[in-house]
């Protein structure tokens, strides 16, 4: 991302520190916003009357607009400025975190979070932006693992976050959190940042691209989400789901021969290290959004536990990504990134296999620790890897576009996914109502149901693996060291197949 870049003049030091600390709080809150609202979900469901699989709307309407205009914000903060992108960013993310706060309605809210989403796309690839025209050198490279370390503790610390603010504040403030940090930042931006953009290339932006791949990937999940009331076979599912495949084909059709700048350019995936990382990414992705989601509300709707009982009972399992994220990048100089991947993937299918035995006579201990905990070592284990094997056999100057690739497919599987699993959860549970099985019971069985197919994903990643080349140089326990298991930025690239 340097080449093309016209560098600001050289700064004190702890001016570059006011920086830095700028660009992690942003990316910090966005990493957060993914995870923070997992525990406020059955508050929020009962509060404005969202529907059992609607539920997952809180969810999926962020991370589908983080996924599609992800790679658009990437390529704003070149063209038009790292400062103007994070203002702007920032800004919309703050407002829309207010607007959602004071939601009155599951529409209102849905919306609200959906904009929001966009507000992060914009700013997640500027804070990242902000970094690469700061440092240089050494200082560079620790100012990336700060700012990957603090993506991963904001995704880590999302449901302990907003455990305690549920329980002693309400579910709103998981929103309303966002602005005075987001006003304090827009100041600090406002006064230390200043402007760097990229010298005029002529590309231009793809807005139509991100608008019809957002658009697409919507009516997808919708349609699914829609198959609890009406069958696959209905017309109105059938035309739902004509509808975003068109669009998604028109999205195509624009990246391979309309764009001028496509987001998602095509020689990319020539390289079997890209296109295996990102269908690894796609099905573990639709796997692992669904364990935070589907144990918050099992914890607090079947076991009874309240708000702030349950982000304490996520704590030792969020360390557990961090402790398999560290272990990664040593295990890749002696299994490779293949080997890595593959020992992850199967750590992760072991632990969803133990929490398809979740019931309302099972306790925390008995079932959901230790599946939990083996499937967040998993999860660390393979998000390492891919940031690693993602951005391998690349030029150096697309290594960050193939960064925001990944973490594209890393979205668009999560929230696809977690539509899917969301779905086949509330028709089991409601089949097994209908037959005079006790609510709790049937609740519990709806999850279990779920991961059974989370498992069934993972064991897909496993065989998907064995795509990506085997490797194990330098420069691949560099990219991992450096990665960030909630959002990955750029990685050195040219290792070579053993």
């Amino acid at each position: 991302m340097r080449s093309g870049v016209r560098s600001s003049p050289p700064s004190d030091h702890s001016h570059d520190r006011i920086v830095l600390v700028l660009a992690c709080a942003a990316q910090f809150m966005v990493v957060l916003d993914v995870s923070v609202v997992n525990v406020a979900l059955p508050s929020i469901g009962r509060a404005l009357g969202y529907s059992p699989v609607g539920l997952q709307w809180v969810v999926n309407a962020y991370v589908l607009t983080f996924a599609g205009f992800l790679l658009l914000g990437g390529r704003a903060a070149d063209l038009y400025g790292r400062r103007k992108v994070y203002l702007f960013g920032i800004g919309l993310f703050s407002a829309t975190s207010l607007v959602g706060g004071l939601a009155q309605t599951s529409t209102w809210l849905t919306v609200a979070r959906a904009a929001q989403g966009i507000g992060a796309a914009f700013l997640s690839p500027a804070t990242l932006t902000i970094i690469v025209t700061t440092f240089s050198g050494l200082r560079l490279g620790r100012a990336l693992g700060l700012w990957a370390a603090t993506g991963g503790a904001g995704g880590a610390a999302g449901v302990l976050i907003g455990g305690v603010l549920t329980s002693e504040l309400g579910w709103r403030w998981v929103l309303f959190v966002n602005v005075p940090i987001g006003a304090l930042t827009m100041i600090g931006a406002m006064t230390y940042l200043t402007e760097v953009r990229r010298q005029s290339s002529g590309a231009r932006l793809d807005v139509w691209g991100s608008v019809t791949v957002t658009a697409g990937l919507a009516a997808l999940a919708y349609a699914i989400v829609d198959t609890d009331e009406y069958s696959w076979g209905s017309a109105r599912t059938l035309v739902i789901l004509a509808i975003a495949f068109v669009l998604l084909g028109v999205f195509l059709v624009l990246q391979v021969k309309v764009a001028s700048s496509p987001l998602m350019p095509v020689r990319l995936f020539r390289s079997r290290w890209v296109t295996g990382a990102n269908v690894v990414m796609l099905l573990a992705a639709a796997a692992i959004f669904s364990v935070w989601y589907f144990l918050s509300l099992f914890l607090q709707n079947v076991l009874q536990y309240d708000a702030l009982r349950t982000g304490l009972a996520f704590a030792p399992l969020s360390t557990m990504i961090v402790v398999g994220a560290q272990t990664a990048p040593r295990l890749l100089i002696w299994l490779g990134t293949r080997g890595v991947l593959l020992a992850g993937a199967l750590m992760a299918a072991a632990g969803f296999g133990w929490l398809t035995q979740i019931a309302s006579s099972r306790g925390y201990w008995t079932v959901v620790f230790g599946g939990a905990t083996l499937v967040s070592l998993g999860i660390g284990m393979v998000y390492t890897a891919l940031a690693s094997a993602g951005t391998l056999g690349v030029d150096s100057g697309d290594a960050g576009l193939a960064s925001g690739v990944l973490n594209t497919s890393r979205q668009v599987g999560g929230s696809i996914g977690l539509a899917a699993l969301a779905t086949v959860a509330s028709s089991h549970t409601a089949h097994l109502e209908h037959a005079g099985i006790q609510d709790t019971s049937a609740i519990a069985a709806g999850y279990g149901r779920a991961f059974t197919i989370s498992c069934g994903l993972m064991v897909a990643a496993f065989v998907a693996a064995f795509v990506v080349p085997a490797i194990t140089t330098t420069s691949s326990v560099e990219a991992a060291l450096t990665s960030d298991i909630a959002d990955d930025g750029p990685r050195p690239s040219g290792a070579r197949p053993e």
